[in-house]
């Protein structure tokens, strides 16, 4: 955590397991917010999904739960206890934020409501991320639907416009399902402190997963409000701007992207192809659209005859060009070096260091950073709570009745 960070005065109940909540409240604890991973006495359910090192002996967590909880303490606190939730509690008063990503309804059957909890502290926000939101913004027919990233991809209608061909919708790799709702919570939870620091008043925060698909997917609204038409998937390319997509090389593939049409005549010279630059089927962007066939095939012509190497130094500065990378050719290239996007950090368990993906927001006078690796079950249990002011005594009574490990 940073003491000089922007968010260092923020601090923050983190009370979220698998991807979407973790992954927020972990890009706040990056710019310094003060963050506290609740957990129950066995840990957070992902501790226990890999991949594990060889040669780890403790198995406190793996590659995932690393990726997505560094910065943070942990406090082990068992919320089925009467005492736990008195715990909670006392943590809600001294603080900004509280985070969870329950099923609807979990937190009001523990007594630990946004009414019940903002009643302690009137200026806590209160942030959720679930499938299909809370009740308290609109109650979906979906409500009580559990939902997992690809559901979310799926409903969003991201899976829709991604495939080979208009009959094979495809998911995306990564987890954009979780990770995009977790940057927008995170947007929400900052606006929110933003409001409560200047008012004493705090809010519910909600963001749908769903809702945060359609948003990123925005533009098969406005097709279908503007065009009538219901987008299906493409493939590699773009169904407004030509080129503009993927391009078989000798030896892998490359991205391409000419959304003007001064970059497209750059292009068409580095391709040796002069007659394309003013061509009428060519010259303009509606142009290349109506004739695709001519300007891809043209283009996939010149690419496949060339290595991604070659391409990168005929069009790499010219345009908008990037070879599709493979983990190893991240790890190889000086750009994810000198960004300080991949690194190193311990592992208890094992002698070796483990290499996670950096911090991507750069500030020049509070920069964010990783300060510190995933912490072990309870590994900060004292110390929260003695920041809370909790005498040593109660501490260790609440240990000895498994109330907090």
């Amino acid at each position: 955590m940073f003491s000089s960070g922007a968010l260092s005065d923020v601090r923050v109940i983190d009370l979220t397991q698998m991807l979407a909540g973790p992954f927020c409240t972990q890009v706040l604890a990056d710019h310094g917010a003060q963050v506290v991973k609740v957990e129950p006495p066995e840990g957070e359910g992902m501790r226990r999904t890999g991949p594990f090192l060889p040669d780890d002996e403790f198995r406190s967590f793996g590659g995932y739960f690393q990726s997505v909880n560094r910065n943070k303490g942990s406090i082990a606190l068992d919320l089925k206890h009467p005492e736990g939730r008195q715990v909670l509690k006392e943590l809600v008063s001294s603080a900004d934020v509280l985070v969870e990503n329950f099923r609807g309804g979990v937190m009001e059957r523990l007594g630990l409501s946004y009414e019940e909890l903002s009643a302690i502290n009137p200026a806590l926000v209160y942030a959720t991320v679930r499938g299909f939101g809370d009740r308290r913004s609109g109650e979906s027919p979906y409500y009580e639907w559990p939902a997992y990233d690809v559901v979310a991809q799926a409903m969003g209608g991201i899976m829709g416009i991604t495939g080979p061909d208009e009959h094979s919708p495809t998911k995306i790799g990564p987890g954009v399902g979780d990770t995009v709702p977790a940057l927008m919570l995170a947007i929400g939870i900052l606006s929110a402190v933003h409001h409560a620091r200047r008012t004493g008043e705090g809010q519910f925060v909600d963001v749908s997963m769903v809702d945060c698909i359609l948003a990123l997917t925005e533009r098969i609204v406005y097709q279908r409000s503007y065009q009538g038409v219901a987008p299906r998937p493409e493939g590699n390319k773009h169904p407004l701007l030509c080129p503009f997509g993927l391009f078989e090389a000798k030896d892998g593939w490359v991205s391409i992207a000419c959304a003007t049409d001064a970059l497209w005549r750059k292009l068409a010279h580095a391709m040796e192809r002069p007659d394309l630059a003013e061509a009428p089927e060519c010259a303009t962007n509606a142009a290349r659209v109506q004739h695709a066939d001519l300007v891809i095939g043209a283009l996939q012509a010149f690419t496949r005859q060339r290595t991604k190497d070659e391409l990168k130094a005929i069009l790499g500065g010219q345009v908008p060009f990037g070879p599709v990378y493979t983990a190893a050719d991240v790890f190889g290239d000086a750009h994810f070096q000198v960004r300080n996007m991949l690194v190193e950090v311990d592992h208890p368990g094992s002698e070796r260091r483990v290499t996670i993906a950096g911090v991507p927001i750069k500030l020049s006078r509070t920069p964010g950073g990783i300060a510190r690796r995933a912490p072990m079950v309870g590994e900060d249990t004292d110390r929260v709570l003695r920041s809370i002011g909790m005498p040593v005594d109660r501490i260790r009574e609440l240990r000895a009745t498994g109330v907090v490990g």
